[in-house]
Order: structure tokens, then sequence, then C-alpha cells
């Protein structure tokens, strides 16, 4: 009976440190892999692209995350071959986010959309640097993709109307999209706002589609001011239908390249260039900047009026003085020179 007694005090005695140490690494698997990963109270994000690997991740991840949980995410993407296939993208670090959810995203690929504004670019050099600021492309790759003839043949353009392919807009995409799914997104985006009416609407006044951006891109140039883009709509559409030149100024800071030009002197409409409607009539070979969709529908729905002058007001509100002889525009003329003249523009 005694020696009965000593087994069972033995086994009492074994057990009793097994489960303390069980339930030491329960616990700490919970501390390290099942609480809060993030730091802070906001949604933060860890951009991963095509130079990272496991490390230089966690590096990215260090000043997001809790040291210890931390420590398990390494332990947990280094276990199964992270390093091996590193998926780019934006991922989301929320407030509240263990470890194993931040893994599975991370390891699954599982990015955050963001959203992505297509500006009023002047150039598809400029839209190039802006978009290479907010995506994971390079500003080089989105230029010379742009200025490649065969591949905007390939959407359907050329490579003086490829502006015309971007609706300015807001559009939610990966951050990781490529220059080819970017491209295509935008190709679908304008068949979109494109619509049957819209495209009759053009077909109306005697346009493609193509030309009323360029048009639009023009106006848009001319005014800030939306309330008065219809009637210079109206206007250049009246000099087209009489086969007169456009003669607008902003044409000839693009045919210069100088868009900080303030007055356009008599020398620099002789440039010679097929964008300088002062020199060549009709529309130029496509647009002088990416048209806002304002402007868009202002030709669309351009004023019908007898106007073909217009000369900015000598108010500089940002709005223009328009004439049906060329006397009068000469009277309007005359007294936005002396405007310019009084305050030194040059």
């Amino acid at each position: 009976m005694c020696n009965m007694k000593k087994k069972t005090f033995n086994k009492k005695l074994y057990l009793v440190p097994a489960v303390t140490c069980l339930l030491i690494v329960i616990a700490l698997t919970v501390y390290y892999f099942f609480t809060g990963l993030a730091i802070g109270s906001e949604t933060k994000y860890v951009y991963i692209d095509d130079n990272d690997n496991l490390d230089s991740v966690v590096c990215k991840l260090s000043p997001l995350s809790s040291p210890h949980s931390l420590v398990a995410l390494s332990m947990l993407l280094r276990h199964f071959g992270y390093d091996d296939e590193v998926r780019t993208g934006r991922y989301a670090i929320n407030p509240g986010d263990g470890v194993v959810g931040v893994f599975r995203r991370l390891n699954n690929g599982q990015q955050a959309p963001m959203m992505l504004t297509i500006p009023e670019s002047r150039t598809m050099r400029q839209l190039a640097g802006v978009l290479s600021r907010k995506l994971m492309i390079d500003s080089a790759t989105i230029a010379c993709t742009l200025i490649d003839s065969s591949y905007c043949a390939k959407l359907g353009y050329t490579v003086e109307t490829i502006p015309a392919l971007f609706v300015p807009n807001t559009y939610e995409v990966y951050w990781n999209v490529s220059v080819d799914k970017l491209l295509e997104r935008m190709k679908k985006e304008h068949d979109a706002f494109w619509t049957s009416e819209r495209q009759q609407q053009a077909q109306a006044i005697g346009l493609t589609p193509d030309e009323v951006c360029t048009l639009a891109s023009i106006i848009d140039e001319e005014t800030a001011n939306t309330a008065e883009k219809p009637m210079i709509a109206g206007m250049y559409l009246n000099r087209l239908s009489e086969g007169m030149p456009l003669q607008a100024d902003p044409t000839v800071k693009f045919a210069l390249g100088d868009f900080t030009i303030k007055r356009i002197r008599h020398g620099m409409l002789t440039t010679d260039s097929p964008y300088n409607t002062y020199k060549y009539e009709g529309l130029p070979p496509g647009p002088i900047k990416i048209a806002s969709i304002k402007g868009i529908d202002a030709v669309l729905h351009r004023v019908k009026h007898d106007f073909i002058y217009m000369c900015a007001k000598e108010d500089f509100s940002g709005t223009h003085n328009f004439a049906a002889t060329y006397k009068e525009h000469l009277q309007n003329a005359a007294r936005y020179a002396k405007a310019l003249n009084e305050r030194g523009i040059e």
C-alpha cells in the first residue's frame, strides 16, 4: 500500500511542471501570434515593390508593428517561404490586426486598392510623372509607352491623340498595376464615358470624340470659368464652320512648349508647328492637355451664337469679350492690351 501511494505521488509531481510548461507555451503562442500587430488607432499601409525581400518587408512593417508581434510575423513568413515569392502591392495594416491575419494577407497577395486621380495634365510626360508618384510604375516606363506610336495604335490612337484616352476622374486601382493593365482600364473608362448620347452629340456638331477632346483642351486653357466654356465652344465651332483659323493663344504656348507665357507676342504667331492655330487652319493634331469633363460637355452643349472673335476682358476676371465683327474685336483687343501695359505684363 505504501508503494502504491508513492507511485501516485510521483505522477502528480511530474504532471504539474508539464502542465505548467504547456500553459506557458500556449500563453507565449497567444502572446506572440494572436495579439494585435498594429500600433495606433488608424489604418496604415505598407508598400512592397519589386526590390523587396523578406527582411526589407519586415523593416517596412517595423514602424507599424509591436516588436513581439513582428518577431512572430517574421517567423511565419520565413517558415512558409515568403522570401521565395514576395508579393508586391499596397497592404493595409488595420487597428486590431493580428499576426496571423497580416501574414495571410501578405502571403496571399491580398492587397488594398487605392483611389487614383487622373489629372488634367498638359503633357504625357507630366502625366507620367504624376502617376509614377502614386503607383509602383516608374515615370520613364509610362512616358515611353505613351510616345510609342505602335502601342498607341493598338489602343486606337496616335501619339498626338493619346491624351484623349484619359478621362480625368478618380478610379479604384491597385498600387502595383502594370502599364498595360492601367491603359486597358483607361480605355474601358473612356468607352464608358463616351455613351451613345455623347457620341451622337459629337456627330451632330461634325466632330469625333477625339476632336471634341482636342477642342475642349483648348477651351480649358482659355478659361477656368465653367459657365463661359459653352460660349467659347460656340465661337470656335463658328470659326471651324467658316474655314477660319482658330487663332487660339493656348495652342501657341503648347507649340513653343512654354506654359508660363502670359502675353502672346506677334513674333510667336509664326512658330512653325501643326499645333499653332494662327499658322494652320482647323484643329491641331491632338489635345493640348487632358481635357476636363466640363470642357468636353461644354463642346457637346455649345451655345449657338454669331460671335467669331473673343478677347480676354481688361478686368482680368478670366472671362472674355465676344464680337461678331473684326472692328468690334479690335476695340476689345485694344482695351486688353492697354490693361496689360498698365500692369507691366510682358
